[in-house]
């Protein structure tokens, strides 16, 4: 059970609060030419079938059994799909539609907070209409007292999630119900027929509209991203049983109020709640887009360290907010960028309304990469058949470009901010793609074989001095250019030495078993590799502690860390162009110091300059 009011808290509060703008936005086409019973039905019909296709069929049934070792999300799709690749070609597309999915995420990441929490605050002008101008200032004060409270963690917060979303599931399907007894025709919206009468009869109005109406599904990548948090039983249980059946009755229940009263089509969410409960349902709905928000913004932070473990990121600080928890971590970057993303969002768009029109095109485009990603795993790894892949994804593929292409239409009316974001996000991590293996190359390049250094080591006259020198390096083949200058400066070398790289694997968590491989390269020189996941943060001191069980003596206080920091500039003749070297360069002199990412003492540390031009 506890598990259960869990996945509430967590997986189900984006998708939880799409009920208070969906239906709303998906009417507005038809308020100037009137409301007519058909088409209310018709709006019902696609947001039914849009839950059951999108979010039940493609990612309740389908999706989330394509799990990494438990764990989902598009960039764990996007490795699982880049193990099982035949084909360098095929590895190159599944890298490209990953990471168009992961920018796509984060331009989400930035539009949820701000549309929930507009939305919900939206409401005390349902209460009293003379209040609208404090919609926008109490907006800012939720969404800058939700950031600031996140270098603190949600361990603590988190605890209230689950029970305040089970009160507020429950207080959904109450309200719809109320008015599904007194108008119950609602019902015939079930009938996929009034959804394709709907389109037949409207033709592009009704295309706008199913723009709208996928507000009703977004969050449905929630699910399949929070998977390893708590099982795939509790997250199918919790949507068929119980998220499932409230969201029904709320659409529903909206859905017959604006039949039997045209006028709360305005607001019909709020309308459902007689005026003395007002009050509390914003109070209510608030603290459930707070908890969406926080879902997102939490989700945000865990994709950027992946982003950083696969190489598509430069290093960031993360700070781990709790002892127990591993996942529950804290960037600062992301969060002062998504903070500063979502305050400009909401001074520009000014209500739900007009940011309803950005929304979609990022869940739409996350749905379509996270698609594609699923069916080449299906095809490679579970050895579907190629007509087999084609008739289920292929069927669901053509749902989600129909969203995707309605929402294409309104990117003059706001879809360009999540695009804007999205290929914003996709040049950083393709230009630091790139820039990491124009700098590997030019190392590899420039650098001294370890063999031939080791062949010519007995016979110079090179001083062991006691203790332990640690050599970070990407190469282990090569000597370090760390210990090149070493050698050069100080002329001696430590009688314990360790040429340590770290390797990122392509699962969410490495075996602790084999976190360490050692190997004896010389007489007290060893190359040691640590492994780690794309979902740990790697701990070098911590690591190489367990080489004492290997037989090799590591006395932390005796080590010294030797880095090399590189210096970039400019080539004579660049491999990169103007703006993405200006970008990579960026990038590189703010990304977080090895020292920092890799948890390694400061006062143990030497660094040593190295200038190298790309």
């Amino acid at each position: 059970m506890s598990a259960l009011i869990g996945v509430l808290g967590v997986v189900y509060g984006d998708i939880g609060t799409s009920p208070l703008y969906a239906v709303q936005a998906s009417l507005a086409y038809f308020t100037g030419s009137g409301l007519r019973y058909v088409d209310i039905l018709g709006v019902l019909s696609l947001i039914t079938w849009a839950l059951i296709i999108t979010v039940t069929m493609k990612y309740v049934t389908f999706i989330m059994r394509a799990d990494n070792n438990g764990e989902g999300g598009t960039l764990s799709l996007m490795a699982l799909a880049g193990r099982v690749a035949r084909s360098d070609r095929a590895r190159t597309i599944v890298g490209v539609v990953g990471i168009v999915g992961a920018g796509l995420f984060f331009g989400d990441g930035v539009i949820t907070p701000a549309i929930s929490i507009l939305s919900a605050v939206e409401g005390i002008t349902v209460l009293s209409p003379a209040t609208g101008h404090l919609v926008l200032p109490l907006a800012l004060v939720v969404i800058v007292l939700l950031f600031a409270v996140q270098r603190h963690g949600t361990a603590k917060v988190g605890r209230a999630f689950g029970p305040i979303m089970v009160v507020w599931f429950l207080v959904l399907g109450v309200l719809g119900l109320v008015q599904i007894v007194q108008h119950p025709f609602v019902l015939e919206a079930l009938n996929p027929y009034y959804g394709a009468s709907f389109i037949l009869r409207h033709d592009r109005i009704a295309f706008l509209a199913l723009g709208a109406v996928v507000l009703a599904v977004t969050g449905a990548e929630a699910l399949y991203a929070d998977m390893s948090h708590f099982g795939r039983a509790p997250i199918r249980i919790s949507w068929l049983f119980f998220v499932l059946p409230c969201l029904l009755m709320n659409y529903y229940g909206q859905g017959a109020l604006v039949i039997a009263n045209p006028k709360a089509v305005n607001n019909p969410f709020y309308n459902l709640a007689p005026h003395v409960l007002q009050l509390p349902l914003i109070i209510l709905a608030t603290m459930a887009t707070v908890i969406a928000s926080q879902a997102v913004i939490s989700g945000a932070f865990s994709v950027s360290r992946m982003c950083v473990q696969l190489g598509l990121l430069p290093r960031m600080e993360v700070r781990h907010t709790s002892e127990v928890e591993q996942g529950q971590i804290y960037v600062p970057q992301i969060n002062s960028i998504l903070a500063i993303g979502v305050v400009l969002l909401v001074l520009s768009f000014g209500s739900s309304n007009a940011l309803a029109s950005a929304y979609g095109i990022a869940v739409t485009g996350t749905f379509l990469c996270d698609n594609s990603l699923a069916a080449f795993v299906y095809r490679r790894q579970f050895g579907w058949s190629r007509w087999a892949v084609l008739a289920l994804f292929g069927a669901i593929g053509i749902v989600d470009f129909a969203f995707f292409a309605a929402n294409s239409l309104k990117i003059i009316e706001g879809g360009w901010v999540p695009l804007a974001i999205g290929l914003s996000i996709i040049l950083i991590m393709t230009t630091w793609r790139r820039g990491r293996g124009l700098i590997m190359a030019r190392w590899v390049q420039d650098s001294l074989p370890l063999a031939a250094f080791l062949a010519r080591l007995p016979q110079s006259r090179i001083v062991r001095v006691p203790g332990i020198a640690v050599f970070l390096t990407g190469n282990l083949d090569f000597v370090p250019n760390a210990l090149l200058h070493n050698l050069k400066h100080n002329k001696v070398l430590h009688e314990q030495v360790l040429f340590v790289t770290v390797r990122n694997l392509d699962v969410p968590q490495a075996d602790p078993g084999d976190r360490v491989r050692v190997e004896e390269a010389g007489p007290g020189i060893y190359k040691v590799t640590l492994y780690y996941g794309f979902m740990e943060s790697p701990n070098i001191p911590r690591a190489l502690e367990s080489l004492a069980a290997q037989g090799i003596a590591f006395k932390p206080m005796q080590a010294s860390y030797f880095l090399g920091r590189d210096t970039i500039v400019p080539a004579s003749v660049p491999k990169l162009r103007f703006v993405r070297r200006w970008l990579f360069l960026f990038m590189a002199r703010n990304a977080t110091s090895a020292t920092e990412f890799f948890r390694i003492p400061s006062d143990r540390v030497v660094e040593l300059g190295v200038r190298i031009a790309v």
